[in-house]
């Protein structure tokens, strides 16, 4: 019993700490069930990079700015990634059921990884929907501490980073989809 007063108290005190959770209207956290349970959630939004990522086929130039208004779902991943080949697919659901004004999913293949070579990965796995967007020197992933992957990190509409999970996860689980869903209804009001 001491226990599960303890995780409610523990758990009100990071609602009132984190205002990306007190926007969502839901407690985030209590949403997190199998792989989202290595979801980190920040207790305070943070900072993301400037630095700009290649637009896939033009070779064009943007950077998460280009993003706000909306949560982004940041899933730096890589061809020979053999996590990432799992992963893909559930992000792809995850973007068609919920994708739109208020939330996409931003794929960026980090480090070498040939244009060619993404649109080859994104057939063999059926992938139509998601960006093939490239870091190839990593700067961005760099400035934002990505040290191994895959790792996604979801950003509020302010810009902020305000959770992260490293290594795979299944995004079209139960657990991911309500804690999207959470977040999109809370940008809807």
């Amino acid at each position: 019993m001491k226990k599960i007063i303890l995780a409610l108290v523990y758990t009100a005190l990071c609602l009132g700490a984190n205002p990306a959770l007190a926007d969502a209207g839901e407690d985030i956290l209590l949403l997190r069930d199998g792989d989202m349970k290595k979801l980190v959630v920040h207790e305070s939004p943070q900072s993301t990079s400037t630095a700009a990522f290649m637009l896939e086929d033009d070779g064009g130039e943007t950077t998460l700015e280009a993003y706000r208004g909306k949560y982004v779902l940041l899933n730096f991943w890589a061809t020979w990634c053999a996590p990432c080949r799992t992963e893909m697919p559930h992000l792809s659901a995850l973007q068609k059921d919920f994708g739109g004004e208020k939330f996409e999913v931003l794929t960026l293949a980090t480090g070498r990884n040939s244009a060619e070579g993404i649109k080859r990965f994104f057939a063999e796995v059926g992938i139509d929907n998601l960006p093939r967007h490239q870091d190839p020197r990593k700067a961005l992933a760099s400035q934002m501490g990505i040290a191994a992957i895959p790792v996604t990190v979801l950003i509020d509409p302010q810009g902020r980073e305000i959770a992260r999970l490293q290594g795979d996860a299944d995004w079209n689980s139960a657990s991911a989809r309500a804690i999207i869903k959470t977040l999109i209804e809370d940008a809807e009001s």
